[in-house]
């Protein structure tokens, strides 16, 4: 197996620069900002870009799989700290608040629970559906969610409720309201 060399010291700043000025980029236009804008951002050329992520979706994953995999240790932290209906609820609500904040991160998300068929998403699409998937099973298990609902299709229909809220007004003012509707509508019949 061969071992990847350690990035030089100039070619680590250039990397660590191409981020910040792509999770900036990204934040104020979405997942469609000019890849070329954000090269003159970061003060590198679009070859190191492509060098560093060789295309959007890569560079997209890096920008966000931290805030993603926050998102899902977030889910945890609730898990610990409110009943599981709760928890879950609560985990949606900031989920889609980071969300409609990070415009690009909607995309990236998006697609992460889409088909689960690019390799380029799995860490986010791997922290995700697995903070989903912890959530859902306590909140079935206490009985608050139904049975037959899978993590992935919570996923799915809080993505768009986030929309939707998004939508409303343009800065989600909605969400806690929708995902109320949303929650409510998913509990057990009985």
């Amino acid at each position: 197996m061969a071992q990847s060399r350690p990035m030089r010291a100039d070619a680590r700043r250039n990397y660590d620069r191409l981020l910040a000025a792509a999770t900036e980029a990204f934040a104020e236009q979405g997942e469609n900002a000019s890849l070329d804008d954000i090269a003159k951002r970061a003060g590198v050329g679009s070859g190191t870009l492509y060098r560093h992520f060789p295309t959007r979706l890569a560079l997209l994953e890096a920008a966000y799989v931290d805030r993603i995999e926050a998102l899902g240790a977030r889910a945890d932290e609730l898990a610990e700290e409110l009943p599981p209906g709760e928890a879950l609820t609560e985990w949606l609500y900031e989920l889609g608040v980071a969300t409609i904040r990070m415009r690009g991160m909607k995309a990236l998300l998006g697609s992460a629970v889409a088909d689960g068929s690019s390799a380029a998403l799995t860490a986010c699409g791997t922290a995700m559906k697995g903070a989903a998937a912890r959530l859902v099973e306590a909140a079935q298990a206490e009985g608050t969610l139904r049975a037959d609902l899978e993590p992935v299709e919570l996923l799915r229909l809080g993505h768009g409720v986030t929309t939707a809220s998004e939508l409303a007004n343009g800065q989600g003012r909605e969400l806690r309201r929708y995902l109320t509707l949303l929650t409510e509508g998913l509990r057990p019949a009985g």
